[in-house]
């Protein structure tokens, strides 16, 4: 919420008053698993000339086999990028993989640990504070039944 009013002069047959909201929403993402989520491949082995010459290849032979994939009056230009979109994913699948995600523990897991010894460090502080003052509290209390 980011401001709240009432509104006294609104005419509601009604003897409560009107209250306006101002709100600021963050909607969360919807993600979608399988075909429509997009695939990363690793073309990280892409640089070894090896995989390459053989991308190459597998390139070339799935043109050869539908050579009039863009020659055909009755294809739309939807179903030549569909072809063409089709065989680039099987020949990535095929011969580089699909990326895999490496999750870094140090970039997320510095910051915690420093807030968490802050967070023992504050308790422990407490804890003395409060020990100290409880100490003196019955030291107090005994001098003033001794007294």
């Amino acid at each position: 919420m980011e401001d709240v009013r009432t509104r006294i002069e609104a005419d509601i047959a009604s003897d409560n008053h009107l209250v306006v909201a101002k709100m600021k929403l963050k909607l969360k993402k919807h993600w979608e698993t399988g075909e429509t989520a997009s695939r990363k491949f690793n073309t990280t082995f892409l640089r070894d000339t090896n995989k390459l010459n053989e991308f190459k290849i597998y390139l070339n032979n799935r043109f050869q086999a539908s050579p009039d994939l863009l020659k055909e009056k009755e294809s739309t230009m939807e179903d030549n990028w569909k072809g063409i979109k089709e065989a680039l994913t099987s020949t990535c699948q095929e011969v580089l993989g699909l990326k895999k995600n490496h999750h870094k523990k140090g970039s997320l897991w510095k910051p915690y640990t420093r807030f968490m010894k802050g967070r023992t460090r504050r308790q422990q502080l407490k804890t003395a504070e409060h020990k100290q003052r409880k100490s003196t509290h019955k030291l107090n209390t005994q001098m003033q039944t001794s007294k």
